[in-house]
């Protein structure tokens, strides 16, 4: 993630209330969001070891 180009809605006591980002940092904050609650889902799941890995995709042609 790069630097952000935000701008800030103030109110009239000049609190910052709401925030402008530009379509694509608003896409990539998404796209992050959606990665960590995969990520949370996921974190009960059995694990298996890389080489078990490496052996599953051989088995399948992916590598």
């Amino acid at each position: 993630m790069g630097k952000f180009q935000e701008q800030y809605i103030m109110d009239e006591k000049g609190q910052k209330k709401g925030v402008i980002l530009p379509i694509e940092e608003y896409e990539e904050l998404l796209e992050d969001l959606h990665d960590l609650a995969v990520i949370a889902e996921r974190r009960n799941e059995p694990t298996i070891t890389f080489d078990e890995l490496k052996k599953r995709l051989r088995k399948d042609g992916l590598l």
